[in-house]
């Protein structure tokens, strides 16, 4: 993707997931080590295809943007087959926000962005300004904010952190699925205006009688997400509940 930053998919595509899970190897131009993102979930097959890349280079650190099984349920076992330690979704060293991470002349910034989870961190590659956004911000369509892990009011924080960012110290975003997104500010943009969006229809389907519904999250989905394949319908259930604990608030 960049001079720093490099992408093995893993082959484990899916409504959810997009594509697959991108685990991101990053290092510095002709440094011996490297840093990896998320190993994705636990597919033997997907972590020798990992250490095929990373090759007569070791991994020096592995970084985790959350704790969802596709980005972090190998990390055991990655750490067994590498012997880096591992950071993120409860495992290792809590993360700083705003911490400066180098390894082998590599720096990377980790930026607490909780809200698909609250876990969730996004990691600055300022050497190339870039920003791996984990599940926050995807390369196509948008992210879930799931009841209970997923908080809407801190998505929504860390989206402006994140605008804020861009223009000033990011242009790319590498997302943790989907394609990269060369024009960080505008979808960034879009995000937060869809997600705006998305709470006024619901607003508008509670006041329209969905909130006298024996089921209210289930009225508010056949309303609000009418136009969304069903397949991804457990998902936006979960979305429903955390926009409704937003809006109560």
């Amino acid at each position: 993707m960049s001079e720093r930053a490099e992408c093995v998919l893993c082959p484990n595509p899916g409504p959810m997931t997009l594509d697959g899970t991108n685990t991101w190897v990053l290092a510095e131009p002709g440094a011996d080590q490297v840093v990896v993102i998320d190993p994705g979930p636990l597919d033997e097959s997907h972590l020798q295809r990992v250490l095929d890349h990373v090759g007569e280079r070791s991994v020096g650190l592995t970084l985790l943007t959350h704790n969802h099984f596709d980005h972090a349920e190998s990390a055991d076992r990655w750490a067994e087959l590498t012997g880096a330690p591992v950071r993120g979704a409860g495992l290792g060293d809590p993360f700083a926000d705003d911490e400066r991470i180098a390894l082998a002349g590599l720096e990377i910034r980790a930026v607490l962005t909780p809200g698909h989870t609250q876990d969730s961190v996004s990691f600055v590659l300022p050497g190339d300004r870039v920003l791996l956004t984990g599940d926050m911000v995807l390369g196509r369509g948008t992210s879930v904010v799931a009841h209970p892990d997923g908080d809407v009011a801190s998505y929504l924080t860390s989206l402006d952190r994140m605008i804020a960012l861009s223009g000033q110290e990011i242009d790319t975003i590498a997302p943790g699925h989907g394609p990269v997104i060369d024009d960080a500010h505008a979808v960034l943009t879009y995000y937060r205006d869809h997600r705006q969006a998305r709470l006024q229809q619901v607003r508008e389907a509670l006041d329209a009688g969905a909130r006298d519904a024996d089921d209210v999250v289930e009225a508010v989905v056949e309303r609000v997400y009418a136009d969304v394949d069903r397949s991804v319908w457990p998902a936006a259930r979960l979305t429903v509940q955390a926009q409704l604990t937003y809006l109560e608030r």
